[in-house]
């Protein structure tokens, strides 16, 4: 197995919604923001190189939306989805299966793309897609708070690709055997988040997603205005740092920009932040 990073933009959202009710002097110390109180934000992916399997672990934004969608959101930077599968040697026809934790469309946006006839159709010609089956559900029939983050164009043709596998299992810890990896499936941000946990060399690694999208966001208060189960949050952070620093384990950042893998400490004030590299540095 080979694990790459693969960066597919950056962009920009309002530091008071990501942290919620944590006040800015708290938060600002590790997630500046700009004059328009947004804090700099990754799209980030990773790649797993299984035998014959070309594994994409969440797609960014994509780039099938118009001008007025993505000034909202401050792109920055030169990284996108093709230039950094190709860095590693890698296209996007290569890509086998298209594992998504969920469907915000950051996290999404990107597995489907415009046709030169303006059909949506999938971005990767030779891929399945991966979703939990509960989320999808839950996907199509969006709460008030939540439904701006669902864009139909995103997820409809997914389905309509005949490419679409569900995940089904319940529980807080999956064993997955179809991919090789096993999956922690939290419902504070949205219902079944489903974070990977790979087994990589001697380590664990697992990809974070947004139960903790920055390194700013690892102490249990400081969580998403965007979550939709707040308290929900709260006891699944808690849990999961508390296994994540017992068990060795690093995260992979996906929202992070300037730190991508990361260790963990124990500190009087509880798990915190301890190191942080790349895949290549560490490994």
């Amino acid at each position: 197995m080979n694990l790459y990073s693969i960066e597919t933009g950056n962009f920009k959202l309002d530091g008071g919604a990501m942290f919620g009710v944590v006040p800015k002097p708290l938060w600002e110390k590790t997630n500046p923001s700009d004059d328009k109180n947004r804090i700099s934000m990754a799209a980030r992916s990773l790649l797993i190189e299984d035998n014959n399997r070309l594994i994409l672990i969440d797609t960014g934004f994509g780039n099938k939306q118009d001008k007025a969608f993505f000034s909202h959101y401050g792109l920055w930077g030169s990284f996108n989805l093709d230039s950094s599968l190709a860095a590693n040697g890698f296209h996007r026809n290569d890509i086998t299966d298209v594992f998504l934790t969920h469907l915000h469309f950051d996290h999404c946006g990107g597995a489907i793309k415009m046709s030169a006839n303006g059909r949506y159709v999938p971005a990767f010609k030779n891929a399945v897609f991966w979703v939990h089956e509960d989320h999808w559900n839950w996907s199509k029939n969006p709460n008030i708070r939540e439904r701006a983050s669902f864009i139909p164009e995103n997820i409809n043709p997914i389905k309509l690709s005949g490419r679409l596998n569900f995940i089904k299992e319940q529980g807080s810890y999956v064993k997955n055997s179809a991919l090789g990896f096993d999956l922690i499936i939290v419902n504070g941000h949205t219902e079944k988040q489903m974070l990977p946990v790979i087994k990589y060399k001697d380590k664990t690694i697992v990809f974070a997603a947004d139960l903790i999208p920055t390194i700013g966001h690892i102490p249990i208060p400081y969580i998403m205005s965007y979550d939709t189960r707040p308290l929900i949050t709260l006891e699944e952070k808690n849990s999961f740092l508390q296994s994540a620093n017992k068990k060795k384990w690093l995260l992979f950042m996906e929202h992070d920009p300037f730190n991508e893998l990361v260790s963990l400490k124990m500190t009087d004030k509880g798990v915190r932040f301890d190191k942080a590299s790349t895949l290549k540095e560490f490994f």
